[in-house]
C-alpha cells in the first residue's frame, strides 16, 4: 500500500501537508522502517547545544519537537487502530500546543526520547502489519472530518518529514 492508493476523500485537505511529503510509491511497512532509521540519524546528528535552541520566543525547541513527533505518532496510531477495529465513533482532535509543557521534554536526555520514539514506531509497525487492507481502507471520523485508518498512518510518516525539514530549515540554518 502506498500513498498513491489513497483518496483525498479519505482526509481532511489540511493533512495534505504531511501526506504530501510522503514518496508516492513508498510501501507503507518499508516507510515507517525507513523513516525511523531517517529521524534516529537526523536528531543524531544535531549538536547538543542545540537542542534545546528556540528560533523564536514561544516556539518548541528541538527537543520538544521530537516529543510533538512521538505523540503524534501515539494520537494518529490510536486513530488509525479505532477505524482499522472498524469503530466509528467520532474522535476529538488534540490541541498539540497543551501536550508540550506537561511532557517535560527539555528535561529529557536526547537518548531518552530518542528511545522512546523507537519504542513507539516499533509498536505501530506491529500494530500496522496486523490490519487487513479492508482494515486500512475503513475510513472513520476525526476532529469532525473523515479520515481512514491509512490515511491516518500516512500522516504520521509525512508529520515526521515535515517537522524534520523545519528543524533543519529554521533551527540549523541549512
Amino acid at each position: 500500500m502506498t500513498v498513491s492508493d489513497l483518496n483525498t476523500s479519505e482526509y481532511h485537505n489540511y493533512y495534505e501537508t504531511y501526506i504530501s511529503k510522503v514518496p508516492k510509491h513508498l510501501n507503507l511497512n518499508a516507510g515507517y522502517k525507513l523513516g525511523a532509521e531517517q529521524l534516529i540519524a537526523f536528531f543524531n546528528e544535531i549538536p547538543k547545544d542545540k537542542l534545546e535552541y528556540r528560533y523564536a520566543p514561544g516556539k518548541w525547541t528541538i527537543k520538544e519537537v521530537l516529543q510533538h513527533i512521538i505523540d503524534t505518532e501515539r494520537v494518529f496510531a490510536y486513530r488509525c487502530f479505532r477505524f482499522a477495529r472498524h469503530d466509528d465513533t467520532p474522535l476529538a482532535g488534540f490541541e498539540q500546543d497543551d501536550y508540550i509543557l506537561p511532557s517535560q521534554a527539555n528535561s529529557k536526555s536526547i537518548e531518552a526520547l530518542l528511545e522512546e520514539y523507537h519504542v513507539v514506531r516499533q509498536n505501530t509497525m506491529v500494530l500496522l502489519n496486523s490490519f487487513s487492507r479492508t482494515d486500512l481502507e475503513h475510513v472513520g471520523s476525526a476532529n469532525a472530518s473523515s479520515m481512514s485508518a491509512r490515511a491516518a498512518a500516512f500522516i504520521i510518516l509525512g508529520h515526521e518529514i515535515h517537522h524534520m525539514t523545519v528543524i533543519e530549515a529554521l533551527y540549523l540554518g541549512s
